[in-house]
């Protein structure tokens, strides 16, 4: 591929725009809300208090800063599999291989924890079923209906997003009402915003406990970049990219902000534990008739739709990885409806794992399960970063254009944003799921690298 032009390659050839800007933009905003909030919140909030809010918005600015410099690449070159494509045309062939498998990697796990999740949910009313038989059948369906068509995906995925927004909303309004004195409601018992800080401060754990959230915290984030991976399906992706990224800040601040502040004013902090979704305690804590049911199901469909989005990202990564020769060639091909269908069935065949996890281990699956893929989307999100800073410099040297959508205050925001990361790396070694994570991490890193000298290897024979 000539990197000089990179205009003239097109590895988005035979792929059908179907994702409308409509579409896109849903998909975007239910990339944010996932199952990170609704059932990862539980145990956060257990472990650090109110401080949490401070670590979503602390995360949140971080995340903001690497869409902004995903956003200026995706505007200089949009194109499925960005993330990959972008790490090899800056870092070199190697970054571009190993940021690639990553992204496929975090997906795929990802993917595990929400039919994990989902699991737990429908035991909500169904006790009996076993979480893995509820794993294999939501994979199987979600696999299948990958399989017609991109507008089936942007549809199902849109709808999916839709009950998750008017859920959050819903949740949001329902709290503010209990908490102002408006009459014929009034407060609720203990019901207050003084919740925030009475008991023991707003970190009622200490500084340490709340920096240790970040792990979960960050695991909440999976998904935002989502946007880039749709760049070779959507309709005008320049424009429809750009307003995708712009709405991020705000919709960190509504969906992951207002919905804990509303939450733990209602219900104070330690009413929440891990293995519980605060969304169900808090309108069981209302004693609002079926609501706990209701949100019930909206915890189920933020599960299936983080599940569709993990089979369709996975999918294209695999069939972009392919075009470029760092997967099986066989895996590049396309279905009659402009599907890759080999590559998406690959990655549902690797999820199935998370089913056994669940069989073997359903209490622990969804805590192993983030921690894993929680180093592996830092490496991801510092590749973007990194990239982007070595597309400023050639751009300062006149060698590539420069785009009209740019990362404020660059590069200085890059290695904030860095710094962040780091840091959160180094929170994983002081608890067991971190250090399972960094384990796990440089386990895959050694395989990563194992393989790619073996396909060096070929191509130089």
């Amino acid at each position: 591929m000539n990197r000089a032009e990179p205009e003239t390659a097109n590895p988005d050839a035979g792929y059908e725009r179907g994702l409308s800007a409509r579409t896109v933009q849903m998909i975007a905003i239910g990339g944010a809300i996932g199952t990170g909030l609704f059932y990862g919140a539980g145990g956060a909030i257990e472990q650090a208090g109110p401080a949490l809010i401070l670590a979503y918005l602390v995360a949140g600015l971080a995340i903001f800063i690497v869409m902004r410099a995903l956003g200026e690449l995706l505007v200089y070159r949009p194109v499925s599999g960005s993330v990959s494509e972008y790490a090899e045309e800056f870092l070199g062939v190697f970054a571009g291989f190993a940021s690639g498998w990553t992204y496929w990697a975090v997906w795929t796990t990802t993917c595990m924890a929400e039919i994990t999740v989902a699991g737990v949910y429908i035991q909500h009313w169904w006790p009996v079923i076993p979480q893995w038989v509820t794993a294999l059948t939501v994979l199987v369906v979600l696999f299948g209906a990958n399989l017609i068509s991109v507008k089936v995906f942007g549809e199902a995925e849109f709808w999916f997003s839709m009950i998750k927004v008017t859920a959050i909303v819903g949740m949001i309004i329902i709290g503010l009402i209990v908490l102002l004195p408006i009459s014929g409601y009034g407060p609720a018992a203990g019901s207050t915003p003084a919740n925030l800080w009475n008991d023991h401060g707003v970190f009622p754990m200490g500084l340490g406990p709340a920096l240790l959230s970040l792990q979960i915290v960050v695991f909440a984030y999976v998904g935002v970049e989502l946007v880039g991976v749709t760049a070779g399906e959507a309709e005008n992706p320049k424009v429809t990219l750009r307003k995708a990224i712009n709405t991020l800040p705000f919709r960190i601040g509504l969906f992951y902000v207002g919905a804990l502040l509303v939450i733990l004013s209602v219900q104070g902090w330690r009413n929440f534990h891990r293995d519980e979704s605060p969304f169900v305690a808090v309108f069981e804590y209302l004693d609002i008739p079926a609501a706990a049911s209701i949100v019930n199901f909206i915890l189920l469909t933020a599960a299936l739709s983080s599940c569709n989005s993990g089979i369709y990202s996975t999918g294209r990564m695999v069939r972009s990885l392919s075009e470029r020769g760092d997967a099986p060639r066989a895996l590049q091909a396309l279905s009659r409806r402009h599907v890759p269908l080999r590559a998406i069935a690959l990655s549902a065949a690797v999820m199935v794992v998370g089913v056994i996890v669940n069989l073997v281990s359903p209490k622990e699956a969804f805590a192993y399960i983030t921690s894993v893929s929680t180093i592996g989307i830092i490496f991801v999100w510092g590749s973007i970063l990194v990239a982007h800073l070595v597309y400023r410099r050639r751009v300062a040297d006149g060698l590539l254009p420069a785009s009209d959508y740019r990362l404020p205050w660059a590069p200085y925001t890059n290695v904030a944003a860095l710094g962040f990361f780091a840091l959160v790396v180094v929170l994983l070694f002081f608890t067991a799921d971190g250090r399972t994570a960094i384990a796990v991490g440089v386990a895959w890193f050694a395989l990563i690298s194992g393989a790619y000298l073996v396909r060096r290897a070929r191509r130089t024979g």
